[in-house]
């Protein structure tokens, strides 16, 4: 169950992507409009997951982010920035195609082992709302892939620019209102 706080964050996470976004070269150019999102949990609890489909001029990107309490040592390079977070404090925002816990998430998604996040809305310690899903995530594979340890091998593929189809032998499909888009492959 992925929590919701009723929060203000600064910046905002639009804000926060599209100034990361302006370093990224296979970012294209142009206005960001955030399409939706999807959340995973970590088992722990301890590492917020989510991920953006943002169309930026002309290109469809994939934007998994990695929410943390603390900065995450050896990964300087992946950080996305800082925000501040009106009721959980400063959190340390990075590239999820980089981080350990979003790359577990995808794989047991990936395995049929984990489903996207249901999301709960938090008011001062107490649940006051369930938000409906932007973004509804669902498991494809091939045939005779029973699953979970079929997940053991492979590598996970999480494309940020989803101009083609990205092939495995499991992938993830996003929908979001008419689009829809593979997300994250199994090879």
């Amino acid at each position: 169950m992925a929590i919701i706080h009723s929060a203000t964050l600064t910046p905002s996470k639009p804000a926060l992507i599209g100034a990361w976004l302006d370093g990224r070269p296979w970012a294209g150019q142009g206005p960001d409009e955030v399409l939706g999102a999807y959340r995973f949990d970590d088992p722990e609890g301890e590492v917020g997951v989510e991920a953006f489909l943002v169309r930026r001029g002309d290109r469809l990107l994939h934007v998994p982010l990695t929410y943390r309490g603390a900065p995450l040592a050896g990964h300087e390079e992946h950080l996305v920035g800082t925000l501040e977070h009106s009721v959980l404090g400063p959190r340390w925002v990075y590239d999820g195609t980089r981080d350990g816990v979003a790359l577990a998430c995808f794989r047991r998604a990936l395995a049929g082992e984990q489903d996207q996040a249901e999301l709960e809305i938090h008011e001062g310690g107490r649940v006051v709302g369930r938000r409906a899903q932007q973004v509804v995530v669902s498991r494809e594979a091939e045939e005779g892939d029973a699953g979970a340890g079929a997940a053991q091998g492979g590598q996970v593929l999480i494309p940020h620019v989803l101009d083609a189809e990205a092939e495995g032998r499991s992938r993830l499909r996003a929908r979001c209102g008419d689009l829809q888009v593979v997300v994250a492959v199994l090879t």
